[in-house]
């Protein structure tokens, strides 16, 4: 299990030394897994500890306060995708007004040496940081030749496919309802984890009680209807139930919300799910939201929806 660490200042020795990672690492997709497993090697090789660092807020909410909502995951989920990358450790950083103010040097100095006391650093070959971004991947190599720990570069990876293996592109795809594209990007489907919340029960009425999950900083995919394969917890923990399913995610044109919520039918399911935290993957975009006159045409169409996401999720690889 990945160790959160949420400090960089103070930190006993048994915290420090590690061979780090750096970056935002949103989504910790294919691109992402290829600087980490570079940061892998360093660490075999110095018999070291397999380290992230990242930050949280994400730098650019720092920095726009009033950007759309662009997360693709939340921190839980990140340490979760890191562990089978063979990470221990996710130094998940405050990106606060005394981070902003560093410059590239104070950030090499006073974070990695001093406060992590690393021993090797890997970054993407556009790595940037320090004030007004003006620390690169070379000047951090200079930075850690005068500080005592070394620098890997990685250089772009490009997929065979043609792919763009990039959060930006994992953004597009999701905006274009285009889920196996965001997956084969991910390594994994995308999913949206979040507490399950009361909401007006009208789907009880028509016999499809929903799991309702606001969408809170995640990136908004395309709006409409989703086959959906859903993680639940078990005393806190996931204990390997995955629910197929079929959800609208968006505002409902029918009876219109103030904020997108993710509505999640899970099939052949009936146990009581209110303030638990569930993950649920969007396999696949069915159709857009639509409006309809009157609940019994909402009915049918629903009916066919969860026959549609049936056949997408026979389809679909686990």
């Amino acid at each position: 299990m990945v160790e959160i660490i949420t400090d960089w200042q103070h930190l006993p020795e048994r915290l420090k030394g590690s061979a780090v990672a750096i970056g935002a690492f949103d989504g910790v997709h294919r691109g992402h897994q290829a600087v980490i497993a570079a940061a892998n090697r360093s660490a075999e090789a110095l018999d070291a500890p397999l380290a992230v660092v990242s930050f949280e807020p994400h730098p650019r909410r720092w920095f726009q306060p009033d950007a759309a909502p662009f997360r693709l995951m939340t921190a839980n989920q990140m340490a979760r995708a890191l562990e089978p990358l063979g990470v221990a450790r996710l130094y998940l950083l405050a990106f606060d007004a005394d981070m902003a103010a560093m410059s590239d040097a104070d950030f090499a100095t006073r974070v990695l040496s001093d406060g992590l006391g690393v021993r090797h650093v890997t970054v993407g070959f556009d790595f940037t940081y320090g004030q007004g971004r003006t620390g690169s991947p070379e000047g951090l190599r200079r930075n850690g030749e005068a500080l005592g720990f070394g620098v890997t570069v990685v250089d772009r990876i490009d997929d065979p496919d043609g792919l763009k293996l990039s959060s930006s592109g994992v953004r597009e795809a999701l905006k274009a309802g285009d889920m196996p594209r965001a997956a084969a990007i991910l390594g994994r489907p995308f999913a949206v984890e979040g507490e399950v919340i009361h909401g007006d029960k009208r789907g009880r009425t028509i016999g499809v009680p929903t799991a309702n999950i606001r969408m809170g900083d995640y990136m908004r995919p395309a709006y409409g209807v989703y086959a959906t394969r859903t993680r639940l917890p078990n005393n806190g923990k996931w204990d390997g139930r995955v629910i197929d399913g079929v959800a609208n995610l968006g505002v409902r044109p029918m009876y219109e919300l103030d904020e997108p919520l993710l509505e999640v039918w899970l099939f052949d399911f009936d146990e009581d799910l209110y303030g638990q935290t569930i993950e649920t993957e969007l396999i696949a975009c069915l159709r857009g939201e639509m409006k309809f006159n009157g609940l019994e045409a909402l009915k049918v169409q629903i009916g066919e929806d969860a026959a549609a996401a049936r056949d997408a999720l026979r389809l679909a690889p686990r």
